[in-house]
């Protein structure tokens, strides 16, 4: 699965891309055709690179050579329908033989930048000077593109009389007849520089893509030096030591909200994950995915420290999945999507996140389908993570605890807007297979209607 597609299913890796710092169109595209990576060989790969480059910026980042380079990647176009074109044997125009011109140029002067901040090994380009002198008989050295006289040996004596004429005001007869031989001169011209161009195909697509990695690579590098992500290591289970949400991080840090990390294990089989509402677990749940998304496209994570198992995918249904175009309930939607993941995981190894499943029907049938789902999923081979309100479901999994509310903080007032200073969102083990009851209380705190909170009370008596 390539990540375009990954970011529709996952809002919190979107928000990772959109504030990736790319350079060019040619960069995001080559982000969003990237692979979803289950090879440990390949991932390790890819995370030495951006170790390289994260060293790279560190050191080089206000420096001319590494500023060169992200002006030539800011200039960088993409180039897939002209290479196209090219491989295809189509005579390519003025603005493409341009195109092709201005890659090679660039390519060249990126060459010297990455070679001089250390990463030319890991991001090698081709030689493209013959490209270059293909398009520039008259040695210019500049990246502009025009069809020189020297092409054809035609062409200086009509261009000579037709400005004179278009100088003079001459006869127009003449100057459309001179018009129309130059543009049939420069269409033979196009035609035989599009035929010497094709047998360098193959060097100007590694060009373009080894360009547009690069981009991609240093957004990388960017984002996890001013996110203060961490290289995650590689094992049979998946353990974060203060795992954060980037985008809620960020929020409550602008809203100058206290913000908590949280550190979890989890391991093969089924944990079930209970806790008040409010108390995190399904931004718990959406920072896991998030996690490890980013990981397996070859990214750090948002993370003190961090494991990850490689798994074929991940599953989540988090949320509300009403469908109201295809007439669906918000239940209908959820059930159909927790079917599929049950049979997407019957061969698969997943990470499977599902956030309190069957919360929309009656309690009754909602808590026999918690307890089938836990029955099927632990037959599975994967991970998974479900949070839930159901107690007493019987089940022999694991079972972790969100702590939930503290006691009274000194001197700071319990309200709506400081609630969350009350909440320890760090998880204990609980094997009690009982559920906190704390919703009268957060009802409390958020000032509803104090009759409906005394009758509610009164019936829990």
């Amino acid at each position: 699965m390539k990540i375009k597609e990954l970011i529709k299913q996952d809002a919190g890796f979107q928000f990772v891309i959109d504030n990736m710092e790319f350079m060019s169109a040619a960069g995001r595209r080559k982000m969003l055709d990237t692979e979803l990576l289950t090879d440990p060989t390949a991932l390790q790969t890819e995370w030495d690179r951006l170790e390289s480059a994260i060293q790279a910026v560190r050191e080089y980042k206000y420096k001319k050579p590494y500023i060169e380079l992200r002006h030539c990647l800011m200039c960088l176009h993409d180039l897939q329908g002209t290479l196209g074109h090219l491989a295809n044997h189509t005579t390519l125009n003025e603005v493409e033989l341009f195109e092709i011109k201005n890659l090679s140029h660039l390519a060249q002067t990126a060459m010297g930048a990455i070679a001089e901040v250390g990463l030319a090994d890991m991001l090698p380009l081709p030689d493209t000077t013959g490209v270059f002198a293909i398009l520039d008989p008259d040695h210019t050295g500049i990246a502009n593109f025009y069809i020189y006289d020297s092409y054809d040996i035609r062409l200086a004596p009509l261009r000579r009389e037709l400005n004179g004429l278009q100088t003079s005001g001459g006869d127009p007869m003449r100057i459309s007849e001179l018009l129309a031989e130059q543009s049939e001169i420069q269409n033979e011209v196009c035609i035989h520089l599009s035929d010497q161009l094709v047998r360098w195909t193959n060097v100007l697509v590694t060009t373009m893509e080894q360009m547009a990695y690069a981009d991609f690579l240093l957004a990388n590098a960017e984002l996890a030096i001013q996110w203060e992500l961490t290289r995650p290591k590689l094992g049979d289970h998946i353990e974060y030591t203060n795992l954060f949400n980037p985008r809620l991080k960020q929020r409550n840090e602008e809203m100058h909200l206290r913000y908590q990390p949280v550190s979890i294990e989890i391991r093969p089989g089924v944990c079930l994950i209970t806790g008040a509402n409010m108390a995190g677990k399904t931004v718990l749940l959406k920072s896991i995915g998030t996690s490890q998304i980013m990981a397996q496209c070859g990214m750090y994570v948002p993370a003190e420290e961090a494991m990850i198992k490689l798994v074929e995918g991940v599953a989540t249904s988090i949320g509300d999945d009403q469908d109201e175009m295809n007439g669906l309930s918000s239940y209908a939607s959820e059930i159909i999507k927790i079917s599929n993941i049950l049979s997407d995981c019957r061969q698969r190894e997943l990470l499977v996140l599902i956030d309190e499943p069957a919360r929309t029907t009656n309690p009754v049938e909602g808590k026999a389908l918690v307890q089938a789902i836990i029955k099927i999923l632990e037959q599975r081979p994967s991970f998974t993570l479900i949070t839930t309100h159901y107690g007493q479901l019987g089940t022999t999994c694991r079972r972790l605890r969100v702590k939930g509310f503290v006691e009274d903080l000194d001197n700071i007032p319990l309200t709506p807007q400081s609630i969350n200073r009350f909440i320890d969102y760090s998880l204990t083990e609980d094997q009690s297979d009982n559920v906190p009851h704390e919703a009268l209380r957060i009802a409390t705190i958020l000032n509803c209607d104090p009759e409906m909170i005394a009758l509610a009370s009164e019936q829990m008596q």
